[in-house]
């Protein structure tokens, strides 16, 4: 295909993007050119590939699809659609400072997902409607960009040493935030305050 929308696509469930891959294929005017499983995967394609849009699943392993949105976008010139099943509230904000085109869920019929891709790749920026309204009224964080990174480290690291060691930072500063946090979201436990931040799409 000549002159047509160059996609790549990642998702860790195997079914979905092959499901993907094979309808989104079947448009004209899109070719997939690269596919990934994992967020890592995900970035290395599209340096290698450098797609007119990348479609990212929220949720991967490895570097989930916000944090390979930021790190694609920091260098190859595209644009990224991300897709989740499940629109936690604060995400949405996560992904427009991240300067992703486009949100939407993973019920979206591939029609209109093709649809997102074309509108995305023209310079627009499409955002689910009820993932937008949801955002509007959700709580804004209360916590810090260092509160935040040490409640996201604690969802995968089992001491404060090893989040000390990720942030570059002294234990005692750690505890200081993970205490600041635990306060502010009335957690009894990091890990506690660390699945709240969760929920709310914050980390």
């Amino acid at each position: 295909m000549s002159g047509g929308i160059r996609l790549l696509i990642a998702d860790d469930e195997h079914l979905i993007r092959g499901a993907l891959v094979a309808l989104l294929n079947l448009e004209p005017d899109i070719e997939v050119v690269a596919s990934a499983d994992n967020g890592v995967t995900a970035v290395e394609q599209a340096i290698a590939t450098v797609p007119d849009v990348c479609l990212l699943d929220l949720e991967m392993p490895h570097a989930d699809g916000l944090e390979a949105a930021a790190r694609i976008l920091a260098e190859v010139p595209t644009r990224v659609v991300i897709v989740t099943r499940h629109a936690r509230p604060g995400v949405l904000r996560r992904a427009l400072a991240s300067k992703v085109s486009g949100f939407v869920p993973k019920s979206t019929p591939a029609e209109d997902l093709a649809h997102v891709i074309r509108d995305v790749a023209a310079g627009r920026r499409y955002i689910d409607p009820e993932i937008a309204a949801t955002a509007l009224t959700a709580e804004r964080c209360p916590l810090t960009d260092r509160e935040l990174d040490a409640l996201r480290f604690s969802r995968s690291t089992t001491s404060v040493q090893q989040i000390a060691e990720r942030l570059h930072l002294a234990q005692g500063t750690v505890r200081n935030y993970l205490s600041s946090a635990m306060t502010k979201l009335d957690a009894s436990s990091r890990h506690e305050a660390a699945e709240k931040a969760w929920q709310q799409g914050w980390i």
